[in-house]
């Protein structure tokens, strides 16, 4: 997953102002009480992005970049996943048969969402001048059933999924409001799961 994305100047003051299986992840800021990002790590967020988004604004089709993930059929009912970081197994869920010693590709998708949301959170905060640590938590229902066949008026795919943020930070309600705002707004893989895009298959 690639950074989060910035987020404009407009939604962020510089001084801060004010203007939802399972999958947890942290968010390493600063200790709780402590100070606001300094100025410095906010300069170097825009000093950083503000060239990227100064290309997209002049060429938009520069903005467009299509990511892709490779998985290798493996031994048994497993498949291979190149995460860019190292090889994942996933199998089966232990409810669908598995044995439990490969990742759920279920539960990867709900890490997915925390690490997103997580940076996301980071890089906001970040932008807003604020200081927050803690974690994130995701949770989904599923019903089996349907991805078993046993029941064909069951839906195959999570029913709910619940993203939650354990927040530890000086900021005032307002900000928290803003800040919990444009995290929902910019986190790449909340906003994919809330609006599904086109999806197709192809054989090759």
């Amino acid at each position: 997953m690639p950074r989060a994305p910035g987020v404009p100047a407009a939604e962020a003051p510089p001084d801060g102002g004010a203007s939802p299986g399972s999958g947890r992840g942290r968010l390493d800021g600063g200790a709780p009480g402590g100070p606001h990002c300094s100025d410095v790590e906010a300069d170097e967020l825009r000093a950083v992005q503000q060239p990227l988004k100064d290309r997209y604004r002049a060429e938009p089709t520069a903005a467009l970049i299509t990511l892709v993930a490779d998985a290798v059929l493996g031994d048994g009912v497993t498949c291979s996943v190149a995460t860019g970081q190292a090889l994942v197994e996933a199998g089966l869920h232990p409810a669908t048969g598995g044995d439990g010693l490969s990742a759920c590709s279920g539960d990867m998708l709900l890490q997915a969402l925390v690490a997103c949301s997580g940076v996301t959170m980071r890089a906001v905060a970040t932008s807003l001048g604020l200081s927050v640590e803690g974690s994130v938590h995701a949770e989904g229902d599923l019903d089996f059933r349907g991805t078993l066949a046993v029941d064909r008026e069951t839906p195959v795919g999570f029913q709910a999924i619940r993203l939650t943020f354990d927040r530890v930070t000086d900021a005032t309600l307002e900000q928290v409001a803003t800040l919990l705002r444009l995290t929902e707004r910019y986190c790449v893989v909340y906003q994919t799961l809330a609006s599904p895009p086109t999806l197709s298959v192809a054989r090759h």
